[in-house]
């Protein structure tokens, strides 16, 4: 059995339609080693700045010195990512790096107080060490969400921009013949049509097993409302759509 994609339509109440590509586990995790990366490295800048204006005491440790690192490394630990979130779209240097992006699981921007919330809880997803709690509660969520996600009701996507979809091609051409048990005039909303539209643009990116199983899920409406029958219930849709395309106004 073929994957399914890991692709998410959501709808707004003005019914504006996005689709997202989930960002996997491992995708987030060499994020995550990227940001690390920048937090320490601000870390060490602050240390040398502090060593270089000779803030430390005279034994290295105490001084003002040190009191402005373990400041640096609170502001970091806490505030960097809610910083990144709020002025860089959701998204962190790591994340930038890989072209995800944080949104709220409407897919709608994320706002200050969902990126405080699920930045708090990286401590509890951290537990007991390495992120071991968060990385198995993504695991088994369907959208890859860890605690903090869940409690801020976010996630993370693929923010990989995608061309304009193409005028729907169907292939193989629909033949007349086909045509014949089709209504001239299908009993179809405008809602649906565009649904139907919709579907046949994606199918071309579609896993094809994802596709198939999209297809079978609509189809059986049409045909009892029809009285049709198909065997493939993507080829129905083709044609429903081709049918109506061309039906007189």
């Amino acid at each position: 059995m073929e994957t399914l994609d890991t692709s998410i339509d959501l709808e707004t109440p003005e019914r504006v339609r996005f689709s997202f590509r989930l960002a996997g586990p491992a995708q987030r995790a060499v994020a995550y080693f990227i940001d690390v990366l920048v937090r320490v490295a601000v870390l060490f800048a602050l240390w040398f700045v502090a060593g270089f204006l000779g803030l430390f005491g005279t034994d290295g440790i105490g001084g003002a010195g040190m009191g402005l690192v373990l400041l640096g490394l609170f502001l970091v630990e806490w505030g960097y990512y809610v910083v990144c979130e709020r002025f860089m779209n959701g998204a962190s240097l790591g994340k930038r790096a890989l072209e995800l992006r944080v949104v709220r699981s409407d897919g709608l921007p994320i706002g200050f107080a969902e990126s405080v919330l699920r930045n708090l809880l990286r401590a509890a997803d951290f537990l007991p060490f390495g992120y071991a709690i968060g990385v198995v509660v993504a695991a088994i969520d369907p959208r890859f969400r860890r605690l903090g996600d869940l409690a801020a009701g976010t996630m993370v996507v693929v923010e990989r921009r995608q061309p304009v979809f193409p005028a729907v091609v169907i292939r193989p051409p629909v033949e007349p013949r086909e045509l014949e048990a089709i209504p001239q005039r299908p009993p179809l909303s405008q809602e649906e049509l565009e649904a139907i539209e919709l579907f046949l643009r994606r199918s071309t990116s579609l896993n094809p097993a994802r596709g198939q199983e999209l297809a079978e899920l609509v189809a059986p409406v049409f045909e009892r409302r029809m009285q049709l029958r198909h065997r493939d219930a993507t080829r129905l849709l083709a044609l429903l759509y081709q049918r109506a395309r061309r039906s007189p106004a």
